[in-house]
């Protein structure tokens, strides 16, 4: 598939996220985040190689660490955060929470129109859940932001 200007163009974007026990990572996605499981592939060691789940409208993959691809957990963390739209941010958090999760920002209205907070999951991924509360303007969000820095 190519672009209008011929180019090659992107057909599809979604996170590959690298944990240690990746059937107990599909397990929590699942149980905390309503995940589908798609597809799953394992090595002879019964490791996940590749494994697709459905988030919404929204696609992630997950695999086992290994040599070649290390978890965040052997990393000291990671410096991406996947940013999740929901209905109920509150109770997504919880169920997060109840699966192993750790809180990184508390859940809050925030002053973008947002109620949301960070967490952090069992296996090293941080998450940005939030909900909208309040329909603003880009006008609106950056006056806000202004004020909240002066």
């Amino acid at each position: 598939m190519t672009n209008a200007t011929g180019e090659p163009a992107v057909t599809r974007l979604y996170a590959r996220l690298v944990v240690f026990d990746g059937a107990r990572a599909i397990d929590f996605y699942r149980d905390a985040l309503g995940a589908e499981e798609t597809e799953r592939y394992t090595g002879p060691d019964g490791k996940i190689v590749h494994a697709m789940l459905r988030l919404g409208d929204a696609a992630i993959a997950v695999k086992d660490a290994d040599d070649g691809d290390p978890a965040p957990t052997s990393l000291g963390g990671s410096p991406v955060i996947m940013a999740l739209d929901v209905s109920d941010a509150d109770a997504v958090a919880e169920a997060m929470l109840r699966g192993g999760a750790t809180v990184i920002h508390p859940v809050a209205d925030q002053h973008y129109g947002q109620r949301g907070g960070r967490l952090a999951d069992p296996f090293g991924h941080l998450w940005m859940i939030s909900q909208t509360i309040e329909d603003l303007t880009p006008e609106e969000i950056q006056r806000r932001t202004d004020e909240l820095f002066t």
